[in-house]
């Protein structure tokens, strides 16, 4: 229990960037907290923290044990609380990765949601394109779409299917009018988004028995590694992108955005999935904000019958949400 107190008045000195001020929280003397600081470096054989007479700043060895210490004693809080209530405890900070244009449109506003419901939870929400290292960032959760890499150490939980279509806005193709298959986008101005394995410009779509494909020449294209700027360019004009249903379905029924080539539907459709460490304890709030996504994805899907614009592309079914081990994708996911 000694060892314990010492870990919690680290972390707290690395949160509050004083020694002084993390022992009166526990009501420790500044010469008892930083005795009890001194005796865990000894223990650790590590020094956590450079200390000046103005900073305290933690060292690279500090950081790592401060990202693993906050994470134990999270749990610990966690089961403590549980216990004492003798149930389990909607409550503390959830920490979420997901895409930035999934995260700002629709995702924000599902939290609050759940906030509406569970007022004691709280949110740090990081929002990227790129795929994050759950382990390195402390993630609880990450919301990623595409088939997930191959990693031992994660699980993921399918919570809907990714349908994605070409638009552009009504400006845009009253001006330069509307394409009547794949191969006549090469007649049009494109949007291609830039994820980590390489550009997103092979698109192949499906119309009954008929493939086609069609490649974006990159010399002529607006490309970004941004989800939502890609939205934004399609917003003003510049020209036809290839979007999530997620990232524009407030678009779409506003009529800001149209459904370009309804009739072919994207071949490369795939999951959105929940990610989450395999051996990490999981604490009630993101269990129960898992179970509240799943209904929130599926009710959205079925919302989707109402948009007329979508043709053959409009959804069918629900993707599965049963957890499985994640399995391993040629990509990464978006």
């Amino acid at each position: 229990m000694d060892r314990l107190g010492d870990i919690r008045l680290f972390v707290e000195a690395a949160h509050s960037g004083g020694i002084s001020a993390a022992g009166r929280r526990l009501g420790l003397t500044p010469a008892a907290a930083s005795a009890r600081l001194a005796k865990l470096e000894a223990a650790l054989a590590a020094r956590l923290f450079e200390r000046t007479t103005r900073q305290l700043r933690l060292t690279e060895e500090g950081r790592l044990y401060l990202r693993h210490a906050t994470q134990a004693l999270q749990a610990l809080d966690d089961a403590e609380a549980a216990l004492a209530a003798g149930r389990n405890v909607v409550s503390g900070k959830i920490r979420i990765s997901t895409t930035s244009d999934f995260g700002r449109n629709l995702l924000m506003g599902w939290l609050d949601a759940f906030n509406a419901l569970h007022p004691e939870v709280t949110f740090a929400l990081s929002l990227a394109d790129s795929v994050s290292n759950l382990l390195q960032d402390d993630i609880d959760m990450a919301i990623r779409f595409g088939a997930p890499r191959e990693d031992c150490s994660l699980v993921a939980r399918r919570l809907a299917t990714n349908r994605r279509v070409l638009v552009a806005s009504p400006e845009y193709l009253a001006r330069h009018g509307t394409p009547a298959s794949p191969a006549d986008l090469a007649r049009f101005d494109c949007i291609v988004l830039v994820i980590a394995s390489g550009p997103l410009n092979e698109w192949r779509f499906v119309r009954g028995a008929q493939t086609e494909s069609y490649t974006v020449p990159l010399d002529t294209s607006r490309e970004t590694n941004d989800g939502a700027v890609t939205r934004t360019w399609a917003l003003s004009g510049h020209g036809i992108v290839l979007k999530s249903l997620w990232d524009i379905d407030a678009e779409l029924r506003a009529g800001s955005l149209q459904v370009v080539l309804p009739e072919w539907r994207y071949a490369a459709d795939s999951p959105i999935t929940a990610l989450f460490h395999r051996n990490r304890y999981r604490p009630a709030r993101v269990q129960a904000l898992l179970e509240f996504l799943v209904e929130r994805f599926a009710q959205a899907e079925a919302a989707w019958a109402d948009l007329p614009m979508l043709g053959a592309q409009a959804p069918t079914g629900r993707g599965q949400t049963g957890e499985a081990a994640a399995r391993s994708g040629n990509r990464e996911p978006l």
